[in-house]
């Protein structure tokens, strides 16, 4: 199983990007994982931004992935519920689970749709770029968790 991580905008900070790249190094050793950065939306309308980054979404998306929304009214999961998740989805032979955060907007009702899972990392409103380290450290954590590693304690 490979594990794709999609989302509009470029990790900015400095320091947030280097602990994405940090957590996404320590993540390599237990499954492939890349990060699709997409181009934000220079609309002005917000249907027209809605719209537009929603597409490169789903253009980025392959066919066969099954896709994880990060959603503020998705499911709140603990670490080991996540952990639990992941060992469902690659017993069940997917090839690729990619997990989405859409832009400032979220996504068109059509994404929505098209996920399989909608998950809240938070109750908290999270910037973007923290919520991509929240993300990865999430699941480097579930992979120590379902590996007996002693991280996650």
């Amino acid at each position: 199983m490979r594990l794709r991580l999609v989302w509009i905008g470029k990790t900015r900070n400095e320091h947030v990007r280097a602990l994405v790249d940090d957590y996404m190094g320590r993540l390599a050793r237990f499954v492939h994982c890349e990060v699709t950065e997409l181009r934000e939306s220079a609309a002005t309308d917000e249907r027209a931004i809605l719209t537009e980054e929603s597409k490169r979404i789903t253009d980025a998306l392959r066919v066969d992935a099954y896709v994880v929304l990060l959603d503020v009214a998705g499911r709140a999961w603990s670490s080991p519920e996540l952990a639990t998740e992941l060992e469902r989805w690659q017993m069940r032979g997917l090839k690729e689970v990619a997990f989405v955060v859409g832009g400032h907007l979220g996504v068109a009702p059509e994404l929505k749709a098209r996920a399989g899972a909608h998950w809240s990392l938070s109750r908290l409103t999270l910037t973007h770029e923290l919520a991509r380290v929240l993300l990865v450290e999430q699941l480097y954590r579930a992979y120590t968790i379902t590996r007996g590693l002693p991280y996650q304690k």
